[in-house]
């Protein structure tokens, strides 16, 4: 028999990441934040998708995500800088898998993402 496998921590990957842009108040667990996810941003939490959270200060995130077991609830920290984090506008932003590492590493994401510019030929 075979399972579909999803998850965060070694159970395999979500289906999707979403970076919610307005911060949390990081004393939130697992249980505020699926209502969050729910009434707020008006997603499924049960979805197979990872929800990023961050601090106001942007020097944490908490990354949220249900399988089929249960729920995953993770916490990063960068020892030095901030976790670079879209100005203002849309509610979410969704990210690859190669966009959430660059994320996680501390790294401008957005910039690493962006098409290469068009050289003009002369």
């Amino acid at each position: 028999m075979s399972m579909k496998r999803s998850g965060v921590g070694g159970t395999g990957r979500p289906c999707a990441w979403w970076l919610v842009s307005a911060p949390v108040d990081f004393r939130c667990g697992a249980d505020r934040l699926l209502v969050h996810v729910r009434e707020v941003l008006g997603r499924e939490p049960l979805d197979g998708s990872a929800y990023v959270f961050r601090n106001r200060r942007a020097t944490r995130i908490k990354v949220l995500m249900v399988d089929a077991q249960g729920v995953w609830l993770s916490v990063r920290r960068l020892h030095q800088g901030r976790f670079v984090w879209p100005s203002a506008g849309e509610t979410l932003w969704s990210l690859g898998h190669a966009q959430f590492a660059w994320l996680c590493a501390g790294v401008d994401w957005q910039r690493l993402s962006a098409p290469m510019p068009l050289e003009k030929c002369v």
